[in-house]
């Protein structure tokens, strides 16, 4: 009889695309979970902070002013997948460094600084965001980033 339980990689990455249906963005929902030792800490989604109105509910100002996709990611009222998790981790007084993050879009360039400080070492993505310089930086710290299925 085959083996059907999914690897860790596709494990924590279902995990990720269970947080991304909370996203209120209406533009590009994301999840993300971090994990360390097969144990996941903390996960997030991409969505307006805790109190205050969701795009929902607002309208999306990038979308009323054609912001390009990867631009001008200060317009927006939302927090992203990734920087909840970290946030939501420092809450908590969890300790992430050395931890993997398992994130349904490839982090931009905020998120992917945000990464490297709080020592993350790899990201699994499934699928990719067009940032050069969140590549360029992750490549210069050592930071590993692999699309699911493929190994760096």
């Amino acid at each position: 009889m085959e083996d059907k339980r999914p690897g860790w990689d596709e494990y924590f990455m279902e995990m990720a695309e269970l947080a991304r249906k909370r996203s209120s963005c209406l533009r590009r929902g994301v999840g993300a979970v971090i994990v360390k030792d097969n144990h996941m800490l903390a996960s997030g989604y991409n969505g307006a902070p805790a109190g205050v109105a969701h795009c929902s509910e607002t309208g999306c100002l990038r979308e009323q002013l054609h912001v390009p996709s990867g631009q001008r990611h200060e317009l927006c009222r939302g927090l992203h997948a990734e920087q909840n998790a970290i946030i939501q981790a420092a809450k908590m007084g969890v300790n992430i460094d050395g931890a993997t993050l398992y994130c349904t879009t490839q982090p931009c360039i905020i998120c992917t600084k945000m990464i490297i400080n709080a020592g993350i070492k790899r990201v699994v993505i499934k699928e990719s965001y067009p940032d050069e310089l969140a590549q360029k930086m992750a490549e210069e710290a050592g930071l590993k980033i692999e699309l699911l299925g493929e190994k760096a």
